[in-house]
């Protein structure tokens, strides 16, 4: 089910909400067992097999997280059950996104195996890693463990943030499951905020992906056109992901639960460091407090080894993102980039907009070879960008261009802090107009959002992929 679908906004939501703050208002239990029916219920509209792989999920992650916890407190090693947390989730993963690829390459070695056509369940990098947070941050004391399933079903089910994140880690929202509070002050503010993110993703993601859908169908390219189909994924991703982010904030907003940031204007940034420290926030942390860190981060005895401990960072991050030799190259090429600025002085001693440059560059090349579907034809589409393709279809570019300029306008206005300004602006003047003047503005945003999906416009969500 998605967020911008007529089922969701107009039957789903709405029912949840009313039952949750009319009959269960007073009652934390019973509220926390609906959402985790509702949750349940919001995954199985898609996946109806595939609930009960996630429920399988947390059943088993709850054994993890007592057995941790109880040999955390005799003061006793937790290797052993993190390990076969590891193994199991790890387990799971690897059967439905990565077996038929991985029997595939050993197949292209001289193997004979038969290769199964698995299903890949919605979400499921997603919800593996919250329930693996779970385990983790049990074991390093930053969370107690639950005594009912049902609580660790709903942290790791919850519908807002289960099928495209953002991840949100145990340690996080421990204490909210219990012990949150609803205010009027933050349902407003989740409302706004999750307006905003529909805007996003109806209104610029959705039209951008027209546009970019047609650069990458494998057809012939003219430069202006390669280029233009870049940077329409460029901003698509960008506005699918944190409209998706936005919305997931704004809706645990409204039943009281705070999550982080996942976006914090990435295309701003002036080098690739900063761009990771903006871009996707939630998987980044993840990796870097239980991958990074834990290999040592920084704070080791040799380069080499913190080249390797940035090396598995970021191939892992490749592999995350799905089981495609073009998803590895990504986030090898970041690894690439990032041992260039902090080993190589890369970008130092440029000015500034010289170094913003060269890192929206970066970033769109790494998108085209993200956005591919193999290898060939991200190399094709890459040389099509310089001039070095077969011969395009000219004007092209001119006539999506011409169709579609409000579009790009917005997308790049917006991606720059230039509504945070505004709202900074406005709430420094507390002028009664401007309040107003920002519901109406809500408000017809949200008319318009609604009308597009009505109308029932082109909706993909590229991140249910993963």
């Amino acid at each position: 089910m998605l967020f911008s679908s007529s089922i969701f906004l107009f039957l789903f939501f709405p029912l949840v909400l009313l039952i949750y703050y009319l009959p269960l208002r007073r009652f934390r239990q019973g509220q926390n067992v609906f959402l985790l029916l509702a949750s349940l219920g919001f995954y199985a509209y898609g996946e109806p097999w595939f609930v009960l792989v996630m429920m399988g999920s947390i059943l088993a992650n709850y054994g993890f997280g007592l057995w941790v916890d109880r040999r955390r407190k005799r003061e006793a090693s937790c290797r052993l059950p993190v390990v076969l947390a590891l193994v199991v989730n790890f387990g799971i993963l690897f059967v439905f996104k990565y077996l038929t690829f991985t029997l595939g390459i050993l197949n292209a070695l001289g193997a004979a195996f038969v290769i199964p056509g698995i299903e890949l369940p919605i979400g499921i990098s997603f919800f593996t890693f919250q329930a693996l947070s779970y385990v983790l941050d049990v074991c390093r004391g930053r969370g107690e463990a639950q005594r009912s399933p049902l609580k660790v079903g709903l942290y790791i089910s919850f519908f807002p943030q289960l099928i495209a994140g953002p991840i949100v880690k145990y340690e996080t929202v421990a204490s909210q499951i219990d012990g949150r509070r609803e205010t009027w002050a933050d349902f407003s503010a989740g409302c706004a905020r999750f307006v905003v993110g529909l805007g996003k993703k109806v209104l610029l993601a959705n039209q951008l992906a027209v546009v970019a859908d047609r650069a990458f169908d494998g057809g012939a390219l003219t430069p202006g056109f390669a280029w233009l189909g870049a940077l329409c994924y460029t901003l698509q991703i960008y506005y699918d992901f944190s409209g998706y982010s936005d919305m997931a904030i704004g809706l645990g907003k409204m039943f009281g639960f705070h999550f982080l940031e996942n976006f914090n204007y990435p295309y701003i940034s002036t080098s690739v460091t900063e761009f990771w420290r903006r871009w996707h926030i939630s998987l980044s942390t993840w990796f870097r407090d239980y991958v990074y860190f834990p290999l040592g981060g920084s704070r080791v005895d040799s380069r080499a080894r913190h080249l390797g401990n940035l090396f598995v960072v970021w191939l892992l991050t490749g592999v995350w993102h799905g089981a495609n030799w073009t998803f590895i190259t990504w986030g090898l090429f970041y690894f690439v980039l990032l041992v260039l600025e902090k080993f190589c002085r890369l970008g130092r001693g440029w000015p500034v907009w010289l170094r913003w440059l060269f890192t929206f560059a970066m970033v769109n090349f790494a998108w085209v070879v993200f956005r591919a579907d193999s290898l060939a034809q991200a190399g094709e589409y890459l040389l099509a960008m310089f001039g070095l393709g077969g011969p395009g279809r000219e004007g092209q570019a001119l006539l999506y261009l011409r169709e579609n300029w409000l579009v790009l306008l917005a997308a790049a206005v917006f991606s720059a802090p230039t509504a945070a300004r505004l709202r900074d602006w406005a709430a420094a003047r507390r002028w009664l107009i401007l309040d107003i003047g920002y519901a109406l503005v809500l408000g017809c945003l949200f008319l318009v959002s609604a009308s597009f999906i009505i109308k029932g416009t082109y909706n993909p969500f590229i991140y249910f992929n993963f």
